[in-house]
């Protein structure tokens, strides 16, 4: 097989000239997909592309139930046709911050590789500098982005949920409709739907592993969101390392509360409560770099100053800016290879659509593995400065 051009355009070009060569007999039997990976040594998404084209094309003709067939002399084109429509898919994403921007390059960039046309939808609204939507009237908006792509007949659906699951006759629909979708980011603990995510359990794991080992054993939790399994995830994760070295789950500062949702005196009082207590934290885990910069100025304003007095570590990249040169320790999430992940899967599941398989027969979840940051690394490191109040 040549060099040049997309690995499926090589698999085609010389599957195209054995049929032309008689190599495969007219009603008989085509390599099937497993074959191809093998004989070609490519992924799935490449050779079911290359059969899809062929079929497209008229080389190839599919038998419910029974495969792919090489077709009759009678019935192929004179000449390859031009490849059917291209797919098109929606994505809907909660949120326009950093880290789902990366999300989102990577699901572009997915896309573009293989021809696809990409229509995208915010189902997030009324967004503060915290970070919080509206949750409410996000989901409304998720639900209409949803239904929209149903009518449109869309070829598959990407999805970064906000908190709560669709509505359950959304998600009926799609699957009497046999529209694939796959989630990033989260998933949805009762819905056998593809997802792909960071390995968020890690996250909470290592972060606080790294938190004990610099001598914190005393650390609180700030959240934003709260009912998604990202978040769930990680505060398990965060609950076994203390376990695991021996240290005690301390209720106020395990606790899944919401942070940034809070008005400033609310986020006030209960860092002030925190610090208060007889036995402070010394570290705040926050959930996202909203949380990150949010917890430095209420500390700052309260004259308390970081890294001097209280460090922060960061769970993800979702944020106004960089977190680690004011954090301890950040992780690092791979957003963009998350949005490229979910379109090769969304592809794999158009695929099995196309040939007469249900794309929900069977879910995968695909946890990609995160990065662990410390302020070590950066050549810039801040400080916040206390504003003491007289």
């Amino acid at each position: 097989m040549g060099t040049s051009g997309p690995k499926y355009q090589r698999i085609k070009d010389e599957l195209r000239a054995e049929v032309a060569r008689d190599e495969h007999e007219a009603g008989a039997p085509f390599i099937t997909q497993n074959q191809l990976r093998e004989r070609f040594g490519v992924s799935s998404t490449t050779a079911v592309r290359a059969l899809n084209d062929l079929v497209a094309e008229g080389l190839l003709v599919r038998r419910r139930g029974r495969g792919t067939f090489v077709a009759a002399p009678g019935d192929r084109t004179a000449e390859p046709v031009a490849a059917h429509r291209a797919g098109v898919i929606a994505c809907i994403i909660s949120g326009q911050g950093p880290y789902q921007s990366e999300v989102l390059r990577g699901i572009e960039s997915g896309c573009s590789e293989r021809g696809l046309r990409l229509f995208f939808s915010d189902s997030a609204v009324h967004m503060t500098d915290t970070g919080h939507a509206d949750e409410g009237a996000s989901l409304a908006r998720q639900d209409q982005a949803l239904r929209q792509a149903l009518a449109d007949r869309v070829d598959g659906i990407i999805l970064y949920p906000v908190e709560n699951p669709p509505d359950a006759d959304v998600l009926d629909e799609l699957r009497r409709l046999r529209i694939p979708m796959v989630l990033v980011d989260r998933y949805f603990p009762d819905h056998a739907i593809d997802a792909v995510t960071a390995d968020n359990y890690n996250v909470g794991y290592r972060l606080t592993e790294h938190l004990l080992a610099d001598g914190h054993e005393r650390i609180a939790t700030l959240w934003g969101e709260t009912r998604c399994t990202s978040v769930h995830d990680r505060m398990t994760g965060h609950k076994q390392a203390l376990r695991a070295h021996d240290q005690p789950l301390l209720p106020q500062l395990t606790a899944l509360r919401s942070y940034t949702a809070l008005p400033e005196d609310e986020r006030k009082q209960l860092l002030t409560e925190l610090l208060g207590s007889p036995e402070p934290p010394t570290a705040l885990l926050c959930a996202h770099g909203f949380a990150v910069a949010t917890a430095a100025s209420d500390l700052a304003s309260l004259g308390i100053a970081v890294p001097d007095e209280i460090v922060l570590a960061g769970m993800d990249d979702a944020g106004p800016y960089d977190l680690l040169p004011l954090t301890s320790f950040a992780a690092r999430l791979p957003a963009r290879e998350i949005g490229g992940r979910a379109v090769e899967q969304l592809v794999t599941r158009i695929a099995e659509r196309t040939a007469g398989e249900d794309p929900y027969r069977s879910a995968e979840q695909i946890v990609l593995p995160v990065r662990i940051r410390t302020r070590e690394s950066v050549p810039v490191r801040l400080r916040t400065v206390a504003a003491r109040r007289p």
